[in-house]
């Protein structure tokens, strides 16, 4: 299972789900935008992976390149293989299979709960009824035609979609304590008062556990969507 990555910026990357790619043995290539915009062979690329940056989807003008990535992503979403889009990556699948994207009427930042959605869809990934998940974003988006609804919070009403063997996440259950820290570090003047915008304090003094139960669902996730790809990780 040959996986490629979307990365849109240098302080967003995979977080915890390298080591699950590393442990299954699957090799994985980057398109690193910021650093080139060269796109793979899809039929080279059998998971593609989707990360989140600062940008937004209509922001072509100072970021050429996302012209090309849209498009690319709904051929390949087309050819019914699993894709991961996280944050501005699954803005982007719902761009690219024709959903609005807009505003969200707040910004939701910190460690807040989602509320999973029982699927109408037997054969789609399946959220716990609460998790308290970490979020960064501005922005949310419709769903896109044919998509099922996963998930919803107070302040977002779409956190998570599946269309196919594509699966949609506002939110970011691959962050770890270092992923955290760099978007901190790289975005920490966007942690303005706001009633879903945590501080740094809050952001940084969560306990173990709470990665450790992010980490439960990204596993159950990529593990979901593999059988549909007839992956078997070790």
């Amino acid at each position: 299972m040959r996986t490629h990555v979307f990365q849109h910026v240098s302080f967003e990357g995979l977080g915890h789900i390298e080591p699950w790619l590393l442990r299954s043995g699957f090799p994985v290539s980057f398109t690193r935008f910021f650093e080139s915009p060269a796109l793979p062979d899809p039929d080279t690329v059998d998971f593609l992976v989707i990360l989140g940056g600062p940008m937004g989807v209509h922001d072509e003008t100072a970021f050429p390149w996302l012209a090309e990535e849209k498009p690319f992503i709904r051929r390949f979403l087309a050819t019914g293989k699993p894709a991961l889009g996280i944050c501005l990556g699954a803005q982007l699948i719902a761009n690219a299979l024709g959903a609005r994207v807009r505003r969200n009427p707040e910004k939701e930042i910190g460690w807040f709960p989602v509320e999973g959605l029982p699927p109408r869809d037997p054969a789609a990934f399946r959220f716990p009824p609460s998790a308290h998940v970490f979020h960064w974003h501005g922005d949310t988006f419709d769903l896109p035609p044919g998509a099922v609804q996963l998930a919803r919070s107070q302040a977002c009403e779409t956190q998570a979609f599946q269309i196919g063997s594509a699966i949609g996440l506002q939110f970011h259950l691959e962050t770890t304590p270092e992923s955290a820290r760099a978007l901190i570090d790289h975005a920490r003047a966007e942690l303005l008062p706001g009633p879903y915008v945590q501080s740094e304090a809050e952001l940084t003094a969560v306990a173990p556990d709470r990665y450790l139960a992010l980490h439960r669902i990204l596993n159950d996730l990529l593990a979901h969507l593999f059988p549909a790809a007839r992956a078997r990780p070790r």
